[in-house]
């Protein structure tokens, strides 16, 4: 075997049994999204240098989500890249991995990656280090890294430095798993009465118990019909009994196209949060649609994923009944613009 190779193997070896050691005293995403009473991040590691291994699925493309282009010269950010992470089983929640170029820029920042610095950085994140795959929406990964708390959720990022020391590391665990069934909610779940926010500090109901997880909306328009629509807008959807919820577009190439939804739809996107408030964050929820298909009846985007199966219509990584259920909910329906 060549030394190249050689070297190779035994780097993924070293990187396996690193990543396998940090697993047996890994996180649940529901202890790293813990928040008190005021919404604000409680895990003992926000406040450590330790870094933390979390397991789950990716619910996105990051190139739908923020920008990435290199602008090392930006008086803001620079690029951006961010992917959500769910939680499987009885771990019912979800952690956002993010990344920026600019951290001079930021307050208490530390350095700012020279755009092909920022590339390489990219690549490093997008492609599993042993086997080159490029990550997708659907796999399952491990990903390791620093806490820091951020407009009402604890992200795993660098903490806003470039030193080697705080790069986080995503690993491919199993690819072309699918993802995760959305969970179908309604609006009086996480809006009461008064159409205010539904807080819980325990996460068991409410928005923070579907925090940073794949849900479907059901049966709402737009406020006054306005659908706002385009690239990282926002519009406001609501229900039969006036329950409201902002919705915020993605950068998918679908909000570049024309407005086709019917009157009525369905959503479905990540539930999220943007706090207005940095010290008390019990507002800014919002679900997240990064890209849209143009069906006409369901606002999210179905697309062509890696690994995807013929049969396999909500992309969930199986053929099941799930399919045949989205199918038969559409029999011999017409497309808008068809005839």
């Amino acid at each position: 075997m060549k030394g190249s190779n050689m070297s190779r193997v035994l780097s993924c070896l070293f990187v396996y049994l690193l990543t396998l050691s940090s697993f047996t005293c890994g996180d649940t995403h529901q202890e790293v999204q813990a928040v008190d009473e005021d919404g604000y991040g409680i895990h003992p590691d926000l406040l450590t240098n330790n870094k933390v291994t979390v397991e789950g699925i990716v619910l996105n493309r990051p190139d739908f989500m923020l920008d990435s282009t290199p602008d090392e010269y930006s008086d803001e950010l620079g690029g951006e890249w961010q992917i959500y992470i769910q939680g499987e089983g009885d771990d019912h929640a979800g952690t956002a991995v993010w990344m920026g170029q600019c951290y001079d820029n930021i307050w208490g920042g530390d350095g700012t990656y020279t755009n092909p610095n920022w590339t390489s950085e990219l690549y490093r994140l997008s492609y599993d280090p042993c086997t080159a795959y490029e990550i997708s929406p659907g796999d399952r990964v491990r990903v390791t890294g620093l806490l820091k708390f951020y407009t009402g959720k604890t992200n795993i990022n660098e903490r806003h430095s470039t030193n080697p020391d705080n790069d986080l590391t995503i690993e491919l665990i199993e690819l072309g798993v699918g993802l995760p069934q959305p969970e179908v909610i309604t609006l009086d779940e996480v809006k009461d009465g008064n159409d205010n926010f539904i807080f819980d500090a325990s996460r068991l109901t409410g928005c923070e118990y579907y925090q940073a997880r794949l849900v479907r909306i059901n049966n709402v328009n737009f406020v006054d019909n306005d659908p706002n629509w385009g690239p990282d807008n926002y519009a406001t959807i609501q229900d039969a009994t006036g329950l409201t919820l902002p919705v915020y577009y993605g950068r998918g190439p679908g909000f570049s196209k024309p407005y086709n939804l019917s009157f009525q739809f369905d959503v479905i996107g990540i539930f999220d949060q943007e706090s207005s408030d940095m010290l008390v964050c019990k507002d800014g929820y919002r679900v997240w649609v990064l890209n849209y298909d143009g069906n006409g009846k369901i606002l999210t985007d179905f697309g062509f994923p890696k690994n995807r199966l013929p049969g396999d219509i909500n992309m969930d990584g199986k053929v099941d009944f799930y399919d045949l259920a989205e199918f038969g909910a559409h029999w011999l329906e017409v497309h808008p613009e068809g005839s």
